[in-house]
C-alpha cells in the first residue's frame, strides 16, 4: 500500500467509526428487544407456571404446538380476521403512491409543505389518542350523531365503534388515515429518482401534465410499489396490536381479533404463556418462510433478489 492510500485511509477511518458509534445503540436496542427475546421460545416445550422455575418444570415437546392446531374453530376465526385486515390494507396500499404523484404535481412550495406535514402529522399520534379522537366522533354520544338529531330528531344513534358489520372497513380506513403520509414519504424518494431530462423530452413533444404523470410519473413509482407490497406479504400474519387493541369491546370482539391480539389474551389474561408462545413461533416461522419465497419469486422475476 502506497504512502497516498495509507494517507488517505487514514483520513476516512475516523468518520468510519463515528458513524459505526451513532448506529451502535440502533444495533444494540435490535439485539435487545429482537433477538434477546427469542430464547422465551423455550417456554413453548415446557408446561411453564409463572413463579416456578423452568428447571422445576416439565418438559411437553410438541404438546402446546398440537394444541394450538386442535383449537381449530379460534384458529380459523383469527386468522380470518388477520386475512381480512391484510387484505384490506392491501387494497388501499396504493392510495400513498398516489398522494406522492399528486402532492409532486403542485407548483406551491408553501402549500406542498402544509399538506405533507398535515398528512404525516396523524402517524405520530398514538392508537390511544386516534381511539379517543373516534370516540368522540362516532359514539353513540359523539358529534355525528348529535348531527343526526340536530336534523332528524327521531333519528336512532348511530353506534360505528359497536358494528361488526363495518368494523373490518372502519379499522382499514383508520390505519390509512394514521399511515399514508408517513408511507408516502417512501414514494417522494422515488420520485427524486426519475431523470428529470425524461419529463423534458416529454414535454418537447407535446405531453401534458397528465401524460407525464400517467406515462413517466407511474412506471417510475411501479418498481418501488411492487416491493413493498412483496414485503409485506412477509407480514401479513402482523397486521398490528395497538390498533385492535384500543379498538376491541364486546360487541366487536369476534370480528377484531387478530393474531396479535389473540396471542395477547392467551398469554397476558389467561395465562396461557406456553400456547401464546408455541403460536407466536408459528407464526415467526410462516411469516420468515414467505419473506424468502418471496425473494426468491423476484429472484425469478427480476435477476435481483430484495434480500
Amino acid at each position: 500500500m502506497n504512502a497516498g492510500a495509507k494517507k488517505q485511509m487514514g483520513i476516512h477511518l475516523p468518520r468510519k467509526w463515528a458513524l459505526l458509534l451513532m448506529a451502535l445503540p440502533f444495533v444494540i436496542y435490535i439485539i435487545m428487544f429482537c433477538y434477546v427475546p427469542l430464547f422465551g421460545w423455550i417456554l413453548a416445550f415446557f408446561d411453564y407456571v409463572p413463579g416456578i422455575p423452568l428447571k422445576d418444570t416439565q418438559f411437553v415437546g410438541l404438546k402446546y404446538f398440537k394444541m394450538a392446531f386442535s383449537q381449530s374453530d379460534d384458529i380459523v376465526r383469527v386468522l380470518k380476521n388477520t386475512m381480512a385486515m391484510y387484505m384490506l390494507g392491501l387494497l388501499f396500499s396504493p392510495i400513498p403512491m398516489i398522494y406522492a404523484i399528486f402532492l409532486n404535481e403542485i407548483r406551491s412550495r408553501k402549500f406542498k409543505r402544509f399538506t405533507q406535514t398535515a398528512v404525516t402529522f396523524p402517524n405520530f399520534i398514538s392508537w390511544i389518542i386516534v381511539a379517543s379522537i373516534a370516540s368522540s366522533f362516532f359514539s353513540t354520544e359523539g358529534q355525528i350523531n348529535m348531527l343526526l338529531r340536530i336534523f332528524n330528531s327521531n333519528a336512532g344513534p348511530v353506534n360505528v365503534l359497536g358494528n361488526e358489520n363495518i368494523v373490518w372497513i372502519f379499522q382499514a380506513l383508520l390505519g390509512v388515515w394514521k399511515s399514508f403520509g408517513w408511507n408516502a414519504i417512501i414514494y417522494m424518494a422515488a420520485l427524486t429518482g426519475i431523470d428529470e431530462s425524461i419529463y423534458e423530452a416529454a414535454r418537447i413533444d407535446g405531453a401534458g401534465r397528465l401524460n407525464c404523470a400517467l406515462y413517466i410519473t407511474v412506471p417510475g413509482l411501479m418498481p418501488t410499489f411492487l416491493i413493498l407490497t412483496l414485503l409485506s406479504i412477509s407480514n401479513f400474519l402482523s397486521v398490528g396490536f395497538d390498533q385492535y387493541f384500543v379498538f376491541n369491546n364486546y360487541l366487536v370482539a369476534d370480528k377484531i381479533e387478530v393474531l396479535d391480539l389473540y396471542v395477547y389474551r392467551l398469554g397476558i389474561k389467561l395465562n396461557c404463556y406456553s400456547l401464546a408462545t408455541a403460536i407466536g413461533i408459528f407464526k415467526s416461522i410462516l411469516s420468515i418462510t414467505l419473506l424468502f419465497s418471496v425473494n426468491k419469486i423476484v429472484k425469478k422475476v427480476r435477476g435481483e433478489a430484495l434480500i
